[in-house]
């Protein structure tokens, strides 16, 4: 079967620049792919990569869709240095599987359907809070939506004015909610440290909310340091950055890492092979996350997570609370639609 390959970059504005310890991201860059086989069915992917955390540049992944001149053959082979590439073309041949393999494992009420991005409800999505101070203005409207479980970016501002940020947060923040820290590798080992005791003191008190992970705390290279501090400390640290692509996670599976991995389907590679590895190795704490897609990847993404998910319960929170962070209204648009918008 030979399948036609059209390619369309986009880029999205957010509505408010995003902070984080690798910089200030005012544009959100990337690209839709629309295949048709010899059928004539259409089906669309998405590649929304992102550099700094180790997936190849856009500029890479169109130069390598350029190079099919057009079509592609089912099996075609995409290297692994193009992860977001590899995924955007996978998810999108998944849905011209006549017969895709059904899961594996036992029954759970979270099945691909409960992960429609339509269907999400607030409860089941991590909430995204602005860094700095502006947070302590953002979560009621996000807790009033129905978050309970919030992510605030920190390593932007110094750490004395977080941390206090952090405890005037704390004191406000309803008890039954969860709070995730993400510091996207910008903390020295003595800045970690400081943050994971302070942690632990706030998850010491039963009468307040929850610090359910410090994410990604120092750099991938400093593995031996995440791991001490791992040892040292009651709260969780999360491996992001350190677990970007499928080979990073599997490296890090090897190497023992019994805390979070946080695993963004959209830039990890093979949905397939992604899907595999979560069967056959079942890391004992997955979360999923976005990396600021549209909707095409965003349910490629999602039926990953369903999938891996699968057999599992609880789940922790989505991090998939990204919607309403850009300049457009594609979030509501269907896949062709957006499409069109690209011409």
């Amino acid at each position: 079967m030979t399948i036609k390959v059209t390619v369309r970059p986009y880029r999205r504005r957010f509505h408010q620049p995003l902070q984080t310890a690798h910089g200030v991201w005012t544009e959100r860059a990337g690209a839709l792919l629309q295949l048709r086989d010899d059928r004539g069915r259409v089906v669309y992917g998405e590649i929304a990569p992102i550099p700094w955390f180790g997936s190849e540049t856009l500029e890479a992944a169109l130069e390598f869709c350029q190079a099919l001149a057009g079509t592609l053959a089912a099996d075609e082979g995409i290297p692994a240095r193009l992860p977001a590439t590899q995924f955007a073309i996978g998810s999108a041949l998944r849905q011209l599987d006549p017969s895709p393999r059904p899961p594996r494992g036992g029954g759970s009420r979270h099945t691909h359907s409960c992960f429609e991005p339509e269907s999400l409800e607030p409860d089941v999505i991590c909430g995204l809070l602005p860094a700095g101070e502006a947070m302590l203005g953002g979560w009621p409207p996000r807790v009033a939506l129905g978050h309970r479980t919030l992510k605030w970016k920190i390593g932007v501002f110094p750490v004395a004015h977080e941390l206090a940020w952090l405890d005037q947060l704390v004191n406000d923040l309803p008890s039954h909610c969860r709070l995730r820290l993400d510091a996207n590798g910008g903390l020295t080992a003595s800045e970690a440290a400081h943050w994971l005791e302070h942690c632990d003191r706030v998850n010491a008190n039963p009468h307040s909310c929850t610090i359910e992970h410090l994410e990604q705390p120092l750099p991938p290279d400093q593995w031996p340091d995440l791991v001490r501090l791992s040892q040292r400390h009651n709260t969780a640290i999360a491996l992001d950055e350190s677990v970007a692509t499928l080979p990073q996670l599997r490296a890090c599976h090897r190497q023992g890492w019994t805390g979070v991995y946080v695993v963004k389907p959209a830039i990890a590679g093979s949905p397939q092979q992604l899907q595999d590895f979560c069967r056959q190795c079942s890391p004992p704490q997955l979360v999923f996350s976005s990396v600021f897609e549209t909707r095409v990847g965003r349910q490629a993404a999602l039926a990953v997570a369903a999938a891996c998910y699968q057999g599992r319960s609880p789940i922790p929170a989505l991090g998939f609370g990204t919607q309403g962070q850009f300049d457009d209204d594609w979030d509501i648009w269907p896949p062709s639609h957006i499409w069109n918008q690209l011409r």
